[in-house]
Parts: structure tokens; sequence; C-alpha cells
């Protein structure tokens, strides 16, 4: 069998649920061809290096699987069918695994550690969220302490003109 690997770009809108009914379209796919599905990558939101279909953000996926090659042929053209999905790239990772056992366990070890490392980052990303709307609080709050004087400017050109 040999490994492929298929990252696709959805649109940035699409809902959590939207992209799981076409994760779960892919997987069935794959069940009903027979391959292996090895893992399921979530790499998130990220600037596009060109527009695509006016859009300049993506939600990267990529799927890892093994075949001997008839698979291939049916996930790209569920990809193609999709509208949600702007762009999408197959290429084959290893020409012949042999210890399949080997590579699943790998691979759900490669998983485990992907979503912990993701767990990571949005509990990150929502401190330095927290942290900086405190910090627009604190500013506006500074703003509305300070006092306007632009009135003062205009009782000294009174005394200019006697």
């Amino acid at each position: 069998m040999r490994e492929y690997e298929t990252t696709f770009i959805v649109q940035p809108e699409i809902s959590d649920e939207g992209r799981e009914a076409l994760c779960q379209k892919l997987d069935s796919a794959l069940e009903k061809e027979g391959a292996v599905r090895l893992l399921l990558d979530d790499a998130g939101k990220r600037k596009l290096a060109y527009e695509i279909q006016k859009f300049q953000k993506g939600h990267y996926l990529t799927l890892t699987y093994l075949d001997s090659g008839k698979t291939v042929k049916e996930i790209e053209r569920l990809l193609r069918l999709e509208e949600s999905v702007l762009r999408f790239l197959t290429v084959q990772v290893a020409d012949d695994v042999t210890d399949i056992e080997a590579r699943k366990t790998e691979a759900a070890e490669q998983e485990k550690i992907r979503k912990q490392k993701a767990a990571e980052r949005a509990a990150r990303e929502a401190e330095e969220e927290k942290a900086r709307e405190a910090a627009d609080r604190e500013a506006r709050a500074q703003r509305a302490a300070i006092p306007d004087h632009d009135d003062d400017d205009d009782d000294d050109s009174d005394e200019d003109e006697e």
C-alpha cells in the first residue's frame, strides 16, 4: 500500500458542522474503497498567498491515508464537487508501506500530539484576547478621564484683540 496526503483549503466562513460533514464524506469514501485513514490534521485558518474566489483566508485541512491508488480519484472527485473547497492537492508520501499497524499507531500518536498542541494554542489565544480587551478597556477609561481643554484657547485670543 502507498501513503497519500491530500491537503485541501475550505472557505473560512464554513461552520464547524459543515467542515465535519465534509470530513465524514471523505472518511466514508475511504472506507468504501478499502483505504486506511491515518489522520486528519486541522491546521486552522491562514492567510492565502493570493486571493481565491474573493477569499483572502482559508481553513487548511490535511487527510493522510493508505491506499493502493484507486481512492485518490474518488477523494479528488468529492473535493471538486464540494462548493466550500477552494483548492486541493494530493501527494504520494510513501511508495510502499509494509507495516500498516505500526503506521496506524504512529499516526494515532501524531494526531494526539496535534490535538494537544491545538488545545494549548486555543488557550493561549483566548488569554491574549482577554489581555487585549483589558488593555482596550483601560485605554478607553483613561481617555474618558482626561478632560477636553479646547475651550481655553478661545479665551486667549480675546485678550490679544484688546
